[in-house]
């Protein structure tokens, strides 16, 4: 958005763009102008042009996108420790450096936002679907030669020298 477009909708221009009779907002229309305005917006104290139903909707967004990108790290985790124990033969530099990543990924993630860590039970659970839909995708292994739950405890999940010691 230009900035003499920002400044006319801070100044009260919000008309917004007709699709038939129906008001589209700029949140619908342009969402990255809109997150423009919206911060603009709070930087200075323009409370009542705020649009609070999608703030408060992106808002809680991004928590999930945490919660989702720590089940994501922990999926890749599992399945490459998963491999690592059940395909000792084919044990790569790789698949060392995929664990020590994602494992540095995982304890950043919760570093930078403990109130995650009551999840972590919940997150290993849904992360070892995902490790183990990856070992089914990326090896011969069927579902049968697998644990049906996660044998892994958090504590070695999040232990920097598991499983080389």
């Amino acid at each position: 958005m230009l900035q003499s477009d920002l400044k006319q909708n801070l100044q009260g221009d919000r008309s917004n763009t007709l699709v038939g009779n129906q008001p589209i907002n700029q949140y619908e229309q342009d969402f990255y102008a809109w997150t423009q305005e919206q911060s603009e917006l709070l930087r200075w104290g323009q409370w009542q042009g705020l649009d609070i139903e999608n703030l408060v909707e992106e808002i809680l967004s991004l928590g999930r996108l945490q919660k989702q990108e720590l089940r994501n790290r922990l999926g890749i985790l599992i399945g490459h420790l998963l491999k690592w124990d059940y395909q000792p033969e084919l044990r790569s530099k790789s698949w060392r450096a995929t664990i020590r990543e994602q494992r540095d990924e995982i304890l950043e993630i919760l570093q930078e936002n403990p109130s995650l860590k009551p999840y972590l039970d919940e997150a290993v659970q849904k992360g070892f679907r995902q490790g183990i839909n990856l070992v089914l995708k990326e090896t011969p292994l069927d579902l049968h030669d697998l644990p049906s739950e996660c044998p892994y405890a958090i504590a070695q999940i999040l232990d920097l020298q598991f499983p080389f010691e």
